[in-house]
């Protein structure tokens, strides 16, 4: 009997809420564990299949890119569920595995409709890991977040829609973004993978999480999306342009950024780019180059995020102007953080170097030099806001007096195990490359490849100190930088108010005059009726004899008739 490794998570987390302390420890970290037994000992192929309608599902499909990207979840759930372990919130522990077997199940869903459940359940059981911060910002960032996912769903299911009735069918394969199905489904996708302009909701609503939600946040909604776009869209040539313009654009918005949670929310976007650009690249190059960042991205930006989550616990806050000097009260999530740092920031030796280095081969293989160029800059960008800004103002610059104990155990312990990922990773690369959807020839460790890249990041350093020195560099301060959310939070509130006001204008000069009007009627009409009118005073009783012999001749000729 097959056993789809989404349901069993999805039905390990269902007594999750009733079990003991301990005993609900145990269980929740080995339900991944056992999804991922159950992943590898399927054979590639379908293994699932529903009729629905007349129309044939295929709810489980296992190859290798379905696989390679239903592990990366796997782990990210493993160490969510150990970095959530001092949790006494049932609701959170519940939330991250239902959260994701909806990721796993759409990494092996073999049709649209079945991808099209697990891409509503994503939306909808991560919300949660807002709400659950119990704040008003949280659950009016919860619902944002919330129409947004809604909106990318309904996207999805037009687009589904639309797809089979022009006979594309239900196979979750290629699909075309020139026909109306096609291009629905890209835009549904857009919104998760946080697209240009559409992208507000990621860096609005993220940092509103709890210390663990966030973590999780980071390690599914968006990396699903990427594995549709690699599934469905590899070689699209519009996303190569769509990923650089993504890659770049945070940059600028993460150096003026203030909050270190929102700051590693841009760079998520950064990272997200690169990915996005090897899909639209395509090829084997370009497929392998964005599976194994998204695998490299999952572990170390979520090291990333963990590390500023035991910050924000010990702290209660994560504003760069009001942290500092933690290294002498925090060094183990200090060192951990670094190592994310530097993983990001695709040091020689770390994980980013062995994956963002594909990315940037499959762009040379195909002599795109201003895309090379461009997202050569991104990668010194991204240096600046997460290499360097990110663990310089939480740990080292402007001592704030903070004396804390370390993050909890269990907190260090996940923290640990993302920073070996990323370290394995990066030490023996050939690891990761052999579960890559296509074989390929290639090495990172090149001799003009370590040197360029260091390079780079040395000069990338020199940049960050001059401008440090020289009081260039933006400054920490606390501020509200609106970016693409200000037409929501803005533009669209100003201009309901201004059509309200018009529209009551519009009422108001049609509806006064018909008024007046009907005022003067009515006065007209009552006149009679007052005290000094015709009908009002005292009459005579010849005249009242008169109208009773009138209305009696009425009724008797009426009666005739």
């Amino acid at each position: 009997m097959t056993i789809n490794p989404a349901l069993l998570l999805i039905a390990g987390a269902l007594p999750i809420p009733l079990l003991p302390g301990r005993m609900r420890a145990a269980w929740t970290l080995l339900l991944p564990v056992a999804a991922m037994a159950v992943l590898w000992t399927l054979p590639e192929g379908v293994h699932g299949g529903v009729e629905l309608l007349g129309l044939q599902l295929r709810t489980l499909r296992v190859d290798a890119l379905g696989r390679l990207f239903a592990t990366a979840f796997l782990v990210a759930a493993f160490i969510s569920m150990v970095y959530a372990l001092h949790l006494r919130d049932r609701l959170q522990q519940t939330v991250i595995a239902i959260y994701a077997s909806s990721a796993v199940g759409g990494a092996l869903a073999g049709d649209l409709i079945t991808l099209f459940v697990f891409w509503e359940l994503a939306g909808l059981s991560s919300v949660f890991l807002i709400w659950a911060r119990g704040t008003e910002r949280a659950y009016r960032a919860g619902m944002r977040y919330l129409a947004a996912q809604i909106a990318s769903g309904l996207l999805m299911l037009g687009g589904v829609v639309l797809h089979v009735r022009s006979g594309g069918g239900l196979d979750f394969g290629i699909l075309d973004p020139s026909e109306a199905g096609g291009l629905l489904i890209l835009l549904a996708v857009g919104i998760k993978c946080a697209f240009p302009v559409l992208h507000a909701w990621l860096q609005d609503t993220y940092p509103e999480g709890t210390v663990v939600g966030t973590v999780a946040l980071s390690a599914f909604t968006t990396k699903f999306a990427v594995y549709v776009l690699a599934r469905g869209y590899a070689g699209t040539d519009a996303l190569v342009w769509v990923g650089v313009v993504m890659a770049c654009f945070p940059i600028f918005y993460a150096v003026i950024e203030n909050d270190l949670r929102r700051v590693l929310a841009y760079s998520m976007i950064n990272q997200l780019g690169f990915m996005v650009a090897a899909v639209g690249v395509g090829g084997a190059l370009g497929v392998n180059g964005a599976a194994a960042h998204a695998f490299a991205d999952i572990l170390f930006k979520g090291l990333l995020f963990m590390s500023m989550g035991a910050v924000l616990l010990r702290t209660g806050t994560t504003k760069g102007s009001e942290l500092g000097g933690l290294y002498k009260s925090m060094p183990q999530t200090m060192v951990l953080c670094v190592i994310g740092a530097a993983s990001i920031s695709a040091f020689p030796l770390f994980s980013g170097f062995a994956t963002k280095s594909i990315i940037m081969e499959a762009v040379a293989a195909e002599h795109r030099t201003v895309i090379w160029l461009l997202l050569l800059f991104a990668s010194a960008g991204v240096f600046h806001h997460a290499g360097i800004k990110i663990p310089f103002f939480a740990f080292f610059a402007h001592d704030r007096g903070y004396r804390v104990a370390e993050a909890p155990l269990t907190m260090r312990l996940a923290m640990g195990l993302a920073a070996a990922g990323s370290i394995t990773i990066g030490v023996a690369p050939n690891l990761l490359y052999g579960l890559l959807p296509y074989e390929m020839d290639y090495s990172a460790y090149t001799t003009p490849h370590v040197i360029n890249q260091i390079q780079l990041l040395l000069l990338a350093s020199l940049a960050f100190t001059v401008l440090m020195r020289t009081g260039l560099y933006p400054p920490e301060l606390p501020s509200v930088n609106l970016d693409a959310d200000v037409v929501y939070r803005r533009l669209l509130p100003r201009a309901w108010d201004a059509g309200l006001q018009g529209a009551t204008r519009v009422r108001d000069g049609i509806t006064k005059p018909l008024q007046r009007r009907a005022d003067r009627l009515s006065a007209a009409a009552s006149r009679p009726l007052r005290p000094r009118g015709w009908l009002g005073v005292p009459w005579p009783t010849d005249v009242m004899v008169l109208w009773v012999a009138v209305l009696l001749a009425l009724f008797l000729l009426i009666s005739l008739l």
